[in-house]
């Protein structure tokens, strides 16, 4: 069992800094300036970076015949490459010379790495915490919402504000090319498929690891914050951050040393689980947990394995890949624009509301964590189309608030669409498996989550061609106040009313499931 908590931990190491795509609104501005790129061709750079989820399922196949070690190289490598090369192009000042084509294509195969660690911390919170999957994966996942506040940290840190553009998007560059690469070799031992019997304890160790994770959320905003007004410095910043990621390691330690001193629970050679009388039983052919609930394995729609040609032929499946499109992906594509709305309101504090909503998202992840903790406790199930259909209302009125000019309510919709796009993110995982199954997950997660790029392309796009003709009606190349993105925002938020609907739908013809 300390294996399955070392594993976790794992996981959220990986997860942390994962999410090399969403620190890309805080160095977009200079990159722009550096590329002379329009704004087109900049969204058409955000949209090669969702793109590599494309192929996606790639990575899915790789992690059922590769060992997860392997597809975690496979995929540090991949960005290392991605990143690297467009580094010492920056590093040489020769970013003018860097053809467009090769920098979309870069930044296509970076955006994939991305798919490659996601894949590996979704399987090994699957399968290493089989009744507890919802958990798991709120909890490894959460920690990617603080992927653009970590690596803000660490640029504040080692370039301090006052550097120039240029310094800057190499800095952030340099850290997506290399960090992820050595957590991936840190974090490879130790994310494996553990086969343990669940116990008792398994309730304790999420408990510490809830605890933990909350004050890391709550610090993280705290110093976004802070960082605005100049009252923490970036070294504590980060030096706070770190302890708060390795704090998680007391769980297996504990676990480990439990184990040692009390020798509870073993599993002999032959297979045969022997446990002390608090763990759990067999009846029926099926488990009984601590909390008297029986567990006969995950739901499988049909009680079969749905594989991806069947999955893609039912109308659940298109249901489940708009709602989507039309909550997460819109939230991701507003995210990615945060960097061009944030300037033409006039303001050059980027990446404070980077971290801020990075922060926010954050809690986002933990939500329905936390909601399934004390829903399973209670013996209860809920609907996770009805989660995700509830998250997408803030969300919908928040877009609509971006229609002020006031600065208190960019902050406001932009925390907002940051936890909901979190918390959509998070429950979208479990939800496959709940309408799929669990055997085909990687595969079939990774083709549902191919509905980013298509989102991006066409939702960034239009707001990079709205964008264009209010620049033009300026008479430059640059547009200023809340007009430049003001029917953007009319539509994104009508998509998430008609994704509201959709997700409803989903619900009443799944709700069986939850019964």
């Amino acid at each position: 069992m300390a294996l399955q908590w070392l594993s976790l931990v794992g996981t959220i190491w990986l997860q942390s800094i994962s999410a090399t795509n969403s620190n890309f609104p805080a160095y977009s501005s200079q990159l722009k300036h550096l590329l002379s790129l329009s704004q087109l061709q900049l969204n058409n750079l955000a949209f090669a970076s969702d793109a590599g989820k494309l192929f996606g399922f790639v990575s899915g196949i790789a992690a059922v015949y590769l060992p997860l070690w392997i597809v975690l190289l496979i995929g540090s490598s991949l960005g290392f490459i991605g990143y690297g090369v467009q580094y010492l192009f920056l590093l040489s000042n020769k970013a003018s010379s860097l053809p467009y084509t090769l920098v979309f294509l870069l930044t296509v195969l970076a955006g994939n790495s991305i798919c490659w660690i996601n894949t590996v911390c979704y399987v090994i919170a699957i399968q290493n915490f089989p009744f507890d999957r919802q958990l798991a994966v709120g909890l490894s996942t959460s920690y990617q919402g603080l992927s653009a506040k970590i690596y803000a940290d660490v640029v504040e840190l080692v370039f301090k504000s006052s550097s120039s553009s240029i310094q800057r998007a190499r800095s952030y560059l340099l850290l997506n090319c290399i960090l992820p690469l050595v957590v991936c070799l840190i974090a490879s031992p130790l994310v494996r498929v553990i086969k343990s019997p669940r116990s008792r304890r398994l309730s304790g160790g999420f408990l510490v690891i809830f605890v933990i994770t909350i004050f890391t959320g709550t610090y993280a905003v705290i110093t976004s914050l802070g960082s605005r007004t100049g009252l923490c410095s970036p070294s504590v910043i980060l030096i706070g951050m770190c302890v708060f990621l390795v704090a998680p390691l007391v769980v297996p330690l504990m676990e480990r040393l439990r184990e040692r001193m009390e020798n509870k629970c073993l599993i002999r050679s032959y297979g045969k689980k022997v446990c002390d009388e608090s763990s759990m039983h067999e009846e029926n052919g099926g488990v009984v947990n601590e909390h008297g609930v029986k567990d006969e394995g995950l739901f499988v729609c049909g009680d079969e394995e749905v594989g991806a040609k069947v999955m893609i032929k039912s109308l659940n499946f298109w249901l489940y890949f708009f709602v989507y499109m039309f909550g997460a992906t819109v939230g991701m594509v507003y995210l990615n624009n945060l960097g061009q709305i944030v300037e033409s309101r006039g303001s050059s504090k980027t990446s404070s509301l980077v971290s801020l909503a990075s922060s926010f998202g954050f809690f986002g992840r933990i939500f329905p964590c936390i909601l399934d903790y004390h829903i399973s406790r209670a013996n209860c199930k809920v609907s996770r189309p009805a989660l995700i259909a509830l998250m997408m209302v803030p969300m919908t009125a928040s877009f609509f608030l971006l229609l002020n000019n006031n600065n208190l309510c960019l902050h406001i919709s932009t925390a907002t669409i940051g936890i909901c796009t979190g918390a959509i993110t998070s429950i979208s995982v479990s939800t496959t498996a709940d309408l799929f199954g669990t055997k085909n997950f990687g595969v079939n997660h990774n083709i549902v989550v191919s509905n980013i790029p298509i989102g991006s392309l066409l939702f960034g796009n239009m707001a990079a061609l709205l964008y264009r003709e209010e620049a033009l009606t300026n008479g430059n190349g640059n547009c200023m106040g809340t007009k430049c993105y003001q029917t953007s925002f009319i539509i994104w938020g009508s998509l998430c009313f008609i994704g509201t609907f959709l997700a409803i739908t989903l619900h009443s013809r799944s709700k069986k499931t939850y019964i």
